[in-house]
């Protein structure tokens, strides 16, 4: 910005100077600054003014020396009308200029032109590359058509001016260079503009406005081309592919480009014996609609036309929507329902005729089924009632015939036992007399449409009204009882489909049994017939009526299951009548208790605690606010006292009857520590008035207990099994009167998910109080979430701390003498500094064992004889075994481990004194940092490392990882020092490394996946999810969980936007979502401990080490386990020997194994470790029996498939599942022998692999990738029978994107357990999980389809009684689909 003015331009001599006869030169107008190629071309109009003259590019005049008349009016110069008459800054013309000088682009180029309303101007940009000397100009900057009316300038000048403001804009509109403009222009940039960029940016234009114009453009240009590239190389492949697909056929593989990618696709086929088994097993069992939802009329309307058009008959597809929730389900009841011989010719194979049967060389047999099938009965109906009427055509026409009149099954055995077995059945002489006279009759009035097959079989040529276009014949057979006391067995003989005649035919019957039993009654039917027939076939009615005579599947009437709710039952809620019999029980007990010398003593130390002191302020707040958050550091008392204070207050007011208090701690340990201290303060057992409930083992009495601390899972697990609707979660907390959340300063997703539940409940019940308890004092963030729900109280507790002094890691090895140092030496010195930096770089970040020994040891001998134990901080289990065993060294070190792992009895050995004579070392996680109180800790190591919860992109899998701690995690650490005395901390890391780390931890609900919580959510019948989590304390990223509900819904978690039955099953069960799918197959599938293995394994790791040295024999040690079966197989059946080894030979032989084998035997020992979690888990959802152990009785039929490789890899895809690629195998080639042509196995490098493409908006696209070198299967040129996908843990992109932890699977595989099956209605096959592609009947998709959702039903069943059997049906089931992913769908 200018600060001075310049003086006046246009000379210094005043107007009447030389006799007023001069002319004052003409005003600067600024026109020398426009570059055109119209120089001096400026049009002479009458009335118009003398022109200005033009300014230069330095700002100067250019004088034309014309005299201007005397008379006329001066006109303002170019600065006075762009800035106005106070502007002094630079002009927009100017500013574009220089931006063009330093970006060594070419000065602008302006275009004119002039409309209606004014004049409009345009920016053309040019810049010559000064390597290649390529010139490049840009489209012109031009303002919008849409916006010009508004924005013309009644000068040219002022029309440049705008134009250059414009196309600064375009170019720097991420910078402030308005701040130097006139003020009309500031206003544009500011106003105008940026609207104009924000709706170029909503429509996909954010491009026009980048800072590199040119670079933009080249890199649209190259964009433009890649696609045109793209286009030419579709057309050439369409047209490839056009020309392959000629010849024959039913056009499955349509010229119009529609085949794209499915001429290479699988082939999936389905034998005929498992075909019927699977459809009969559907039939009989199956269940449609199971919400009960129905279409509206438009809809309905919409999917019958459209049903219609693809080929189904109109009757068919409104009887099937009668039944089905929507379209898709509509469809597959019509291709699963309706007869093959009427079913649209796209729904089946190629070259397929329905009812033909492979000749079995008994030409007797093939006939008679053929006249049998001929009524219209199902192939496989015939061939059954064949043989079980053995081989007599008669009984099994009888039996067909009863099957469609649904006759009772007992009254149709008897019929057929009265006849002889041979079939030489000879009726009575009176029966035989009253059929052959009626054979004779009928003879005598057909004539020669009569014709007599045998005495017993006759045949009469109807001649229907309105039915020309079809010859229609009945077939009448004697019956095998009395005549006419029972039916003729009557067929019709016509090129009608199936259904139809077994319609017509069932009708007949119908109207003969009521009507003319008892009489002579062929005529009287062929009279019905031939009347009515035409009706028939216009109406036949429902295929459910005639399908006990089309399936082998005894049809029933479609059944809806009723959605059962897991609610439990209702609790009491609180009662708050004052003065009760209970609560004066209560006020008795307790004034009693008050004066015995034990509770005296524990009121004493109770009373040396800070908190005591607040007792009366947190009465108060919590009597009079719903929300209380209460902040004081560890040690206060704040979670042993607050609750007591609560509850002595209510039975002193004799309210002691409805209190219910629940506090939450985030760790097991927290919970079992804080009951116990707090029963030992009131004088009590636990499990009484005071009592816990964690994972897997609880001590409380439902109406004595009246604190109970439980961990935050616990807690939202209750939530979470309230029931499926949202009421529900308030209902299970009906009989809570208090809910305590201690540290929520840790900011946990259980801890931020809870919250929300709280402030939702909060809303509805006002009698509910909240307290919020940190041991930091940051509680303005929770006061502002809270502040809705009404006032939020607030107290401090002041902590009860000693002086702690801080060393850092140069300090501790000067102090300690590491590695030569020693305490006096000079810090300043180059020497030692050099000598000091390098010692420090041979500790390392990573943690120094040995180190901390020599710390412990002179922490030790300082203190002497002083009494205090020291806490060292580990990140986790691995370390803190680590450092005991390095402690173990040390004479006089009572080490103990603290972890939330340990049993709650080894938990608590670190709250009691050390042996006489030795001092207490204590390694412990960050469990020790707020959670838990050790009195008599001096000293604290922080080695500043803490395992976090992370997500590993690579493998999509949420891990455990090693990071820094944040700073107020430290604080916290450092503050254990100083309980009972001035102590120390020793800190390993320096202050250079503390500078760096966070202030405090990323809430974890911003750095974890969100599958698991969104099913949470879900589980608690929330329906919006992203609208619910947007109210968390740190609201998740809308696209994140979008992802995760796009993720829950392909691995079969969601059925829509509800909750199916494997997604109740996953959110009760603490594991990754993969790994809690594979255990949940595995317990259905009789493979429970391979499932168990395989899921620690992938917690963990592959037990397999790989030396760089030795990286071929590693290899070649686990494919010798995995046969050929893939990655995770392989290190399972490894485990599986290690374990069998174990309990066998000495460890020194076990050791040596595993080396001989490249195996980690720590690996495997966290392996086994990570089993007995899992397997815990599963015992508390009631999964599994709480005895349950590879002993156990029942245990044979859950391991009775451990050993089956196929199933475990098919169970496996379908835990991974949507991680999958496909293999596309060369074209075969032979090689000749002297037995004739070989097959040849291909190379490995022409086998290629694809995966639907990571990009959602290509996700019909398939990215090729490859097998890594560390995989079993790398190099494999031959797989499994029928493999076509393989699996895949992670993928991993360096110079290439390779697949690791890799299982091969087959067809029924992925159909089984992969994502939704689609019928491709143009008859090409099946699309499964949207983009995997299979040649194949659209019948047999359908009906894996209906399997999967009676396995879903199965689970369901396990989710209401987890322990009951999957019942008959349900073994059946399971036993089908292990059948066809263990044979591909074949009979071998």
């Amino acid at each position: 910005m200018v600060k001075n003015a310049h003086p006046p331009r246009g000379g210094s001599k005043k107007p009447g100077a030389n006799g007023g006869k001069k002319p004052a030169p003409p005003p600067d107008d600024g026109l020398d600054i426009v570059f055109s190629n119209a120089k001096g071309d400026l049009k002479k109009k009458k009335p118009e003014p003398p022109k200005a003259a033009p300014e230069s590019s330095t700002g100067k005049v250019k004088t034309t020396g014309a005299p201007a008349a005397e008379d006329a009016p001066k006109k303002p110069d170019t600065r006075t009308l762009i800035g106005g008459a106070s502007w002094t800054g630079k002009l927009p013309v100017n500013l574009l200029s220089e931006h063009c000088q330093k970006q060594k682009w070419e000065r602008p180029e302006y275009n004119m032109s002039k409309t209606s309303e004014g004049f409009v101007a345009s920016i053309v940009l040019r810049a010559v590359n000064q390597k290649t000397k390529e010139s490049r100009t840009l489209p012109p900057f031009r303002f919008p058509k849409s916006e010009q009316e508004e924005i013309a300038e009644p000068t040219a000048l002022e029309a440049r001016h705008f134009a250059a403001t414009y196309a600064l804009f375009r170019v720097s509109s991420m910078k402030n260079l308005h701040m130097m403009m006139p003020p009309k222009y500031k206003e544009l940039w500011k106003g105008k503009f940026q609207e104009l960029k924000k709706e170029d940016e909503n429509h996909g234009k954010g491009w026009m406005y980048s800072a590199d114009p040119f670079q933009t453009a080249k890199e649209r240009e190259e964009a433009a081309a890649a696609i045109v590239k793209r286009r030419e190389e579709a057309e050439k492949q369409r047209l490839k592919e056009q020309s392959q697909a000629g010849g024959p056929g039913r056009g499955l593989l349509g010229s119009d480009g529609r085949n794209k990618g499915w001429l290479r696709a699988p082939k999936v086929d389905m034998s005929v014996r498992t075909r019927r088994e699977v459809e009969r097993l559907i039939r009989q069992n199956s269940t449609w609609n199971t919400h009960g939802t129905h279409l509206d009329p438009r809809g309905r309307s919409a999917v019958v036309d459209g049903l219609v058009n693809l080929g189904f008959r109109q009757s068919h597809v409104e009887e099937a929507i009668e039944i089905c929730k929507d379209r898709e389900e509509t469809l597959e009841w019509l291709l699963i329902h309706v007869p093959e011989d009427d079913l649209p010719k796209w729904s089946l194979p190629e070259n397929y005729t329905a009812g033909v049967s492979l000749a079995s060389g008994n030409l007797k047999r093939e006939a008679a089924i053929k006249r049998l099938q001929a009524t219209g009965y199902a192939l496989d109906l015939c061939e059954e009632a064949w043989e079980s009427c053995g081989s007599n055509e008669a009984k099994a026409a009888a039996s067909l015939q009863g099957r469609l009149l649904q006759d009772d099954v007992d009254d149709i055995a008897n019929r057929m036992e009265s006849t002889e077995l041979d079939g030489s059945w000879s009726p009575p002489d009176e029966e035989e007399d009253v059929w052959l006279d009626e054979q004779q009759v009928l003879a005598s009035i057909y004539d020669e449409r009569f014709v007599s097959i045998s005495p017993d079989v006759c045949t009469i040529l109807l001649q229907p009204e309105r039915v020309k276009a079809v010859e229609i014949k009945l077939l009448a057979r004697r019956p095998l009882g009395r005549y006419p006391a029972n039916l003729p067995i009557l067929a019709i003989q016509a090129a009608l489909p199936a259904y139809i005649r077994l319609a017509i035919l069932k009708q007949v019957l119908s109207y003969a049994k009521g009507n003319l039993l008892g009489e002579q009654m062929i005529f009287n039917i062929v009279d019905w017939l031939e009347h009515n027939i035409a009706e028939s076939i216009a109406n036949p009615g429902r295929l459910s009526e005639v399908s006990f005579a089309t399936v082998a599947g005894e049809a029933i009437t479609p059944q809806r299951s009723e959605h059962r709710s897991n609610r439990k039952r209702a609790r009491r809620p609180v009662n708050w009548g004052i003065g009760q019999s209970v609560s004066q029980d209560m006020l008795q007990q307790w004034r009693a208790k008050q004066d015995t010398p034990v509770q005296q003593r524990m009121l004493a130390v109770r009373q040396n605690l800070p908190a005591w002191m607040l007792q009366d302020q947190i009465v108060d707040a919590v009597n009079s606010h719903q929300i209380i958050i209460i902040s004081g550091e560890t040690g206060s008392g704040k979670s042993t006292q607050s609750v007591q204070f609560i509850l002595d207050d209510l039975i002193g007011r004799e309210m002691g009857q409805g209190v219910n208090i629940i506090c939450t701690q985030p760790r097991r340990i927290s919970a079992l520590g804080l009951a116990d201290r707090v029963a030992d303060e009131r004088c009590s057992n636990v499990g009484d008035e005071v009592g816990y409930i964690i994972r897997g083992e609880s001590k409380f009495k439902e109406g004595t207990t009246k604190i109970t601390f439980v961990t935050t899972g616990v807690l939202l697990r209750r939530l979470q099994t309230s029931g499926g609707k949202a009421q529900d979660v308030v209902d299970a907390l009906a009989d809570v009167s208090h809910v305590v959340v201690d540290e929520v300063h840790e900011r946990s997703l259980d801890t931020d998910f809870l919250l929300i539940l709280l402030r939702d409940v909060c809303r509805q019940r006002k009698d509910l109080k909240v307290i919020l308890m940190s041991a930091t004092l940051d509680a303005a963030v929770f006061e502002t979430y809270f502040r809705g729900v009404g006032p939020v109280a607030k107290i401090e507790i002041q902590g009860r701390t000693h002086p702690v002094q801080d060393f850092y890691l140069d300090d501790i090895v000067r102090i300690t003498g590491y590695n030569g140092h020693y305490e006096e030496e000079e810090a300043d010195g180059e020497e030692a500094q050099k000598h000091l930096s390098e010692t420090l770089r041979g500790i390392g970040m990573k943690i120094n064992y040995d180190f901390i020994a020599q710390t412990v040891a002179h922490l030790d001998s300082e203190l002497g004889s002083i009494a205090g134990g020291i806490l060292i901080f580990l990140p986790g289990t691995m370390e803190i075994d680590r450092t005991i065993q390095a402690l173990r060294n040390i004479p006089g070190i009572h080490a103990l481990p603290l972890h939330a792992s340990l049993m709650p009895a080894e938990q608590k050995r670190v709250f009691q004194p050390p042996p006489r004579g030795m001092r207490k070392v204590i390694a412990s996680t960050n469990v020790a940092e707020t959670s838990i109180t050790i009195e008599d800790v001096v000293a604290v190591i922080d080695t500043g490392r803490v395992k976090e919860t992370t997500f590993d992109p690579q493998s999509k899998m949420v891990k455990l990882e090693e990071v820094w701690a944040s700073r107020a995690a430290c604080k916290q650490r450092r503050g254990r020092a100083g309980r009972v005395r001035a102590g120390n901390c020793y800190k390993l890391f320096t202050r250079n490394a503390e500078s760096k780390m966070l202030e405090r931890p990323e809430p974890e609900i911003r750095r974890v996946p969100l599958e698991q919580l969104c099913l949470s959510v879900k589980a608690m019948g929330i329906s919006d999810v992203p609208q619910f989590l947007a109210g968390a304390l740190t609201p998740p990223d809308t696209r994140a969980v979008q992802g995760a509900i796009h993720l829950l819904r392909r691995i079969g978690a969601l059925d829509g936007n509800e909750l199916s039955a494997l997604g109740r099953h996953l959110s009760m069960i603490p594991a990754d979502l993969r790994c809690g799918k594979l255990l949940v197959y595995g317990a259905i599938f009789g493979c429970l401990e391979a499932c168990l293995t395989m899921a620690s394994i992938l917690t963990v790791r592959s037990p397999f080490n790989s030396p760089p040295a030795k990286r071929d024999e590693s290899k070649a040690a686990r494919s010798a386990f995995g046969t050929g079966q893939g990655d995770l197989i392989a290190d399972f059946r490894a485990y599986e020997q290690y374990s069998n080894f174990r309990s066998k030979i000495s460890f020194r032989e076990l050791r040596g194994w595993c080396e001989e084998n490249f195996l980690s035997n720590r690996t495997l020992e966290d392996i086994t470790s990570n089993r007995s979690q899992y397997l815990s888990s599963l015992k508390e959802i009631g999964f599994l029996p709480l005895d349950y152990n590879n002993n156990y009785p029942s245990s044979n039929a859950l391991n009775a498939n451990n050993a089956n490789d196929p199933l475990l890899r098919a169970l496996v895809a379908g835990s991974f599942n949507p991680q999958i690629a496909r293999i596309e195998f060369p074209d075969k080639k032979f090689a000749a022998t002297s037995t004739g042509a070989m097959e040849l196995d291909p190379e490995a490098r022409t086998i290629k692999y694809f995966t639907q493409s990571d990009d959602t908006a290509e996700s019909a696209r398939n990215d090729r990738v490859f097998m890594h070198p560390s995989s079993t299967l790398f190099g494999a040129q031959t797989f499994p029978s029928g493999t076509i996908f393989v699996s895949y843990f992670e993928k991993i992109a360096t110079s290439k994107v390779f697949l690791r932890n890799v299982t091969p699977v087959n067809a029924y595989a992925m159909m089984m357990f992969g994502g939704p099956i689609e019928v491709d209605t143009h008859g090409r096959g099946l699309l499964l999980d949207g983009w995997i592609r299979l040649k194949g009947w659209a019948r047999i998709g359908v009906l894996v389809s209906r399997l999967r959702g009676m396995l879903d039903e199965i689970l369901a069943k396990k989710v209401e009684d987890p322990g009951a059997s999957t019942g008959i049906v349900g073994e059946e089931v399971v036993r089908v689909v292990r059948r066809l992913v263990e044979l591909d769908g074949l009979d071998r």
